[in-house]
């Protein structure tokens, strides 16, 4: 086997349980992913949200969990750096740090090597402890010698990682340090102890190699963030005697054919040898070998001495070169996978590396080795693995047709391995189907298209024709997922500008006709939806609007006033345009209203929650019975009732969700989730579901009996202020102060459209009973209605 890949097999089989340990170390150590929402919750969504459909899917936007499960990471990994950086500090403050200087085995001080350039990321360290190779023709060059092996040494692994780990890349960092190594003074497990000690805060790798009589003992040494030990082990013993002599003896059959040539041409023969130098020696050598084996003589108790030159010390220098950069890469691979999540690199460049033939068996360990890291990352972040077992797949695939049949099982088992995950992953059983390929058409979505694409990539390599029209299938349904969400596309209509200041708050007719708008300049202005033209203006002593409502009957609407001490909520009958209630008693500004969808009910929120009987007092402008107050520690900014008038949602500043019985006053349960206020709750038309947005700039999605999280959706970059669904439950829009407005699909979780017409933030988005228009109103002091297609 080559001596390379000998090397990585070794480190494989060693090192993967010692990386698989240190994620599970990880997973128990770190607070933050038992943050993680339940995947069982999904189906919940999915027969929420189509009931009548069995087989329906809903909310699968997995790329959104697997942005979570990154940002996890990243917390965790910002936490691990804060934490080394404060015992970074106390090491260099520490008592003893004078004395382990003394017999310090670097030529760089701690305070270099702790000192952090402004990098992205914390790169990985690595320190060469060259060999300092004994020859017994070189004692005269031994010092020269052990220069120029730990020179090219250097020269060798630096070209390496330049190309493909640099220090300045933002993906892979990792530092070499070479020539840092003084390897006159110590080593072995005392200097391993020292440095760990000094620098347990920094990634290090250090590759040393060990004079032992023909040998050279290999050994690696890792810590990584936040590692309570170190790994160190001797992961291979080199034959370099073996190595340097081989070398020799292949010159020497090298330079025997060039003699032969030569003689034929009818060169002197005592000319050629003032040539050959030491090859004249080693081939009579290899003459006498031949001789005695083929007299039955055992030659292997023989001290047979091959002279040896430069080019033999090169080839050495080769082999270590490979050895290093093996490791090296494996180790890169596998830290800022832990760390950072990076997919690995080095099953692609193997074929460049190993330039001999490969021996199978042993890349079937170092698949399996990779496989066993991967699984131990399955709890911690699931949603990388089907990616990262597939590109592991299609680096093995490249191969197959050099290497045959055996290599393309093992590629396929990794590519068994992903795809089972993915199916997993969306709770995907096989029972109905013994193909996963095609089980996989009834869960894909849209932004699963460039993982489908790899899989066909990846059948196209190994020519399995019948996996490529599954997967053509696949793609198929991603087409017409993408054809069915851009049937769903809106378009601006009318852009209505009568207002002088911030709108606040916008609401649409029953009929879809009308258009009511609320403002900060004091006036509730009414507009023909379809036209864009002003109708009426209502200014009767006002104060600064925060919210409109209008009853499912298009006889009431409702005004809530902010501007303190006027903080009251008037009811308007909007066909007759005649102010019928007043409602009093909110010490504090009003920040929203709802009115229950049979009309009977409004709520107002300002630091509690006020419930009205809408059709009890005098119908010519008598008070409306109040219901109950309920009671809230902080403003009330939202608020919402169910379809069946059963549950009243409202969201606050404290984080919080409430929901309570709107007629008794009952309190049902408290929904913690968000990180922000809660801006907007809205409730689906179903009654299943309840969407809220945050200034944590997140949307939740939640399953209102449960009162579980179901899903998160990420995109804006500013407060989510407000939402509306489709009256299908099909579509969510949603407005922020990022002065965008998004569209998202739910059954498929794709965010299908962003708008930007607005250059300030957006404060409230409506949709029309019909389904055909959106509205949306600004603190850019307009109102755009928007057609939906």
């Amino acid at each position: 086997m080559q001596e390379g890949l000998r090397l990585l097999i070794q480190l494989v089989l060693e090192f993967a349980p010692v990386v698989a340990e240190l994620v599970q170390k990880r997973s128990q150590d770190s607070l933050a992913l038992n943050k993680y929402e339940p995947i069982e919750a999904i189906p919940e969504l999915i027969k929420a949200l189509n009931p009548s459909n069995k087989k329906s899917n809903s909310i699968e936007d997995f790329e959104q969990e697997r942005i979570f499960q990154q940002q996890l990471v990243a917390d965790n990994y910002q936490t691990r750096l804060r934490i080394a950086a404060q015992e970074r500090e106390t090491a260099l403050q520490l008592p003893e740090v004078n004395k382990i200087i003394d017999s310090w085995p670097l030529r760089l001080y701690p305070s270099q090597i702790l000192d952090h350039a402004n990098y992205g990321r914390t790169p990985l360290k690595i320190f060469i402890a060259p060999p300092q190779v004994h020859f017994d023709q070189f004692d005269d060059k031994r010092d020269e010698r052990i220069s120029q092996i730990e020179l090219m040494l250097a020269e060798g692994l630096r070209d390496f990682l330049n190309k493909h780990y640099s220090l300045h890349s933002q993906v892979r960092p990792t530092e070499l340090l070479a020539g840092a190594w003084d390897s006159k003074r110590f080593h072995s497990e005392s200097s391993m102890k020292a440095l760990f000690g000094m620098l347990k805060t920094e990634p290090i790798l250090i590759l040393e190699s060990e004079n032992d009589g023909d040998y050279l003992n290999f050994r690696i040494a890792y810590w990584g963030l936040g590692q309570g030990n170190y790994y160190y082990k001797t992961i291979a013993r080199l034959p370099y005697r073996e190595i340097l002599q081989e070398s020799a003896k292949r010159r020497a059959l090298e330079w025997k054919q060039i003699r032969d040539e030569l003689l034929a041409l009818g060169e002197d023969l005592e000319e050629i040898n003032q040539i050959g130098k030491e090859n004249i020696v080693n081939l009579a050598i290899l003459e006498k070998v031949e001789k005695w084996n083929e007299k039955g003589i055992d030659i292997s108790k023989l001290s047979l001495q091959y002279q040896v030159n430069r080019q033999d010390f090169e080839k050495l220098c080769q082999v270590l070169i490979t050895y290093h950069c093996l490791v090296a890469g494996w180790i890169a691979d596998a830290y800022h996978l832990v760390n950072c999540g990076v997919p690995p690199l080095l099953p692609e460049l193997l074929p460049s590396l190993l330039e001999d033939t490969f021996d199978l068996q042993s890349l079937q360990v170092i698949a399996s080795g990779y496989k066993q890291v991967y699984q131990a990352l399955e709890n911690e972040r699931c949603y990388w693995i089907p990616e990262l077992a597939l590109q592991l797949a299609q680096s093995l695939s490249h191969l197959s047709d050099a290497y045959g049949g055996k290599l393309r099982s093992w590629a396929n088992e990794q590519l068994n391995y992903s795809v089972n995950t993915w199916l997993q992953l969306r709770q995907i059983s096989l029972q109905d189907s013994t193909n996963p390929l095609q089980a996989m058409q009834s869960a894909v979505s849209v932004k699963d298209e460039e993982y489908v694409k790899k899989l066909r990539e990846y059948f196209v390599a190994v020519g399995d024709s019948q996996s490529l029209a599954d997967v053509e299938e696949i793609l198929n349904c991603v087409a017409n997922l993408k054809h069915q969400v851009t049937l769903q596309h809106i378009v601006l209509s009318h852009t209505l500008t009568g207002h002088s200041e911030k709108v606040t708050s916008v609401v649409i007719s029953p009929d879809s006709e009308s258009l009511v708008s609320g403002c900060a300049d004091k006036t509730i202005k009414v507009w023909n939806l379809k036209t864009g033209k002003l109708i009426r203006t209502l200014t009767e002593d006002l104060g600064e609007i925060s919210s409109v409502a209008i009853s499912s009957d298009g006889h009431f609407l409702a005004v809530g006033s902010c501007q303190h001490p006027r903080s009251n909520v008037k009811v308007w009958n909007l066909n007759s345009r005649k102010l019928l209630h007043t409602l009093l008693g909110h010490q504090k500004p009003v920040n929203c209203l709802t009115i229950s969808p049979d009309g009977q009910i409004l709520a107002s929120g300002s630091n509690k929650i006020k419930i009205w009987n809408l059709h009890k007092g005098d119908a010519c402008g008598g008070l409306c019975q109040r219901i109950c107050t309920l009671w809230h520690s902080s403003a009330v900014n939202a608020a919402a009732i169910s379809p069946d008038g059963t549950i009243l949602a409202s969201g606050s500043s404290d984080n919080k969700i409430r929901l309570w019985n709107p007629r008794t006053g009952d309190p049902l349960r408290t929904l913690n989730g968000h990180s922000g206020g809660v801006k907007s709750v809205i409730i689906s038309p179903d009654g299943e579901i309840l969407f809220s947005g945050s200034t944590d700039k997140t949307i939740k999605i939640w399953h209102l009996a449960t009162g579980k999280v179901l899903h998160n959706l990420t995109e804006h970059s500013e407060e989510v202020r407000s939402l509306a669904i489709s009256p299908d439950g099909e579509i969510l829009f949603s407005g922020s102060a990022d002065k965008t407005i998004k569209i998202w699909h739910l059954r498929t979780g794709e965010l299908l459209q962003t708008i930007t017409e607005h250059s300030e933030g957006i404060n409230s988005i409506t949709i029309s009973p019909d389904g055909q228009f959106l509205a949306s109103a600004s603190s850019d002091k307009t109102i755009k209605i928007w057609q939906i297609n």
